[in-house]
């Protein structure tokens, strides 16, 4: 059986613990029964909100991840070389601000 995670105890805490809260507030029970019933409810409800929160499904084994096919030599791909411009005769006068 899987452990749970992180999410789904805290989740399932804070559902035992508010629910717990709001019941005996709304019921004003005082009678020990009454608590005693109260608080199953609240961990029956809190377990029932940790098992539905979703779990992150295992990654996939290395030997099943699709590799790339390789690369022929047709279908590489070269560095073509540029063309040097030809140096202009004068080099332009650098404008500057007045």
């Amino acid at each position: 059986m899987p452990r749970p995670t992180a999410a789904q105890l805290a989740y399932g805490s804070c559902t035992v613990i508010f629910s717990t809260l709001a019941m005996l507030l709304l019921s004003q029970t005082s009678s020990g029964l009454g608590v005693v019933v109260i608080a199953l409810s609240a961990l029956v409800l809190g377990l029932l909100v940790a098992m539905t929160v979703p779990v992150p499904k295992p990654a996939a084994p290395a030997a099943t991840v699709a590799r790339p096919a390789p690369v022929t030599v047709t279908e590489r791909r070269f560095p073509v070389p540029r063309e040097t411009v030809a140096a202009a005769s004068a080099p332009e006068p650098v404008r500057e601000r007045a």
